[in-house]
């Protein structure tokens, strides 16, 4: 059984895109293929073939990692008159696959234990390089005035 889930995924990626979209109707009755491109759809439907014949994610597996997901939120950026953060708003970023935390504190800001007077010299501080502080963080989006 294993040899034939390898070969009907392993030849995915040999099928025209028709064949395709004719397989996924096949394994998903009543629903269309996504309008995606054909990398997303050769993995979702490869995906699916395993699922159907080894079996998908218990349903309190699934339950438990939406638990974990939502534990896990990082709550939405607090902002008060027009730029002003509010103390103790966490600003998460993950620059060169390293995830950075800056909180925001009375009289300035706090990153990897160490204290800064703007999010320009925080930005600054991790990337090595001259950055906008509300740029780097997603305050604001590049040319965009405060």
């Amino acid at each position: 059984m294993k040899i034939d889930i390898i070969k009907q995924v392993a030849a995915l990626p040999e099928m025209s895109m028709p064949d395709l979209r004719k397989r996924w109707m096949a394994l998903h009755p009543a629903t269309e293929p996504p309008p995606f491109n054909r990398l997303f759809l050769e993995k979702r439907l490869a995906h699916r073939i395993q699922e159907l014949a080894i079996g998908g994610v218990e349903e309190r597996v699934e339950k438990r990692m939406e638990r974990l997901a939502d534990e896990d939120a990082v709550p939405e950026k607090k902002v008060i008159q027009g730029d002003r953060l509010l103390t103790g708003t966490r600003l998460i970023r993950e620059w060169k696959g390293q995830e950075y935390c800056c909180i925001v504190l009375d009289d300035g800001f706090e990153c990897q234990g160490r204290k800064f007077s703007s999010l320009t010299s925080v930005a600054n501080f991790i990337t090595g390089t001259k950055w906008n502080g509300r740029v780097f963080w997603g305050l604001k989006k590049q040319g965009e005035k405060v």
